[in-house]
């Protein structure tokens, strides 16, 4: 499967939001307003994965002076386990480094195992764990990687 990454454009904003609503749970998917609010965060970027001109997938990153955070990494269950959010996050720390950024953070479910086995894969490692993080009292863990 050939993949193309591009950054996002305002037209594309109602694919995300699809993407993002079939990827989570309905209490975890963020609102149009909260997606809205994350693209417009200082320092922020939208990469999109697209395949036989489809988008597969996205990456939101955010980062001020040294420190990023990836906001979210969507791509639709077809296309997983297939290189898609291996790229993502390869361009998304290529550019959080091209900005100086030194430390990328991000928080995953405790009990998402694939996920947590995927970033640990990429070098993320757990730092901590945040409480209550997602609706439903479940914990998140905290994950870091340096640059």
């Amino acid at each position: 499967m050939k993949i193309s990454l591009r950054s996002h454009l305002p037209t594309d904003f109602e694919t995300l939001y699809e993407i993002d609503q079939q990827c989570y749970e309905p209490a975890i998917a963020y609102s149009r307003r909260e997606l809205r609010m994350y693209l417009r965060f200082p320092g922020a970027d939208c990469i999109l994965a697209e395949s036989d001109c489809k988008t597969i997938g996205f990456s939101i990153t955010a980062h001020r002076r040294t420190e990023g955070y990836i906001i979210t990494m969507d791509v639709l269950a077809p296309y997983r386990r297939k290189g898609v959010a291996s790229a993502l996050l390869s361009e998304a720390e290529r550019r959080l480094s091209a900005e100086g950024v030194q430390r990328i953070g991000l928080e995953t479910a405790v009990d998402n195992l694939p996920g947590i086995a995927f970033w640990e894969r990429h070098g993320y490692r757990k730092i901590g764990i945040e409480k209550n993080y997602y609706p439903g009292g479940r914990d998140a863990f905290s994950m870091m990687k340096s640059l």
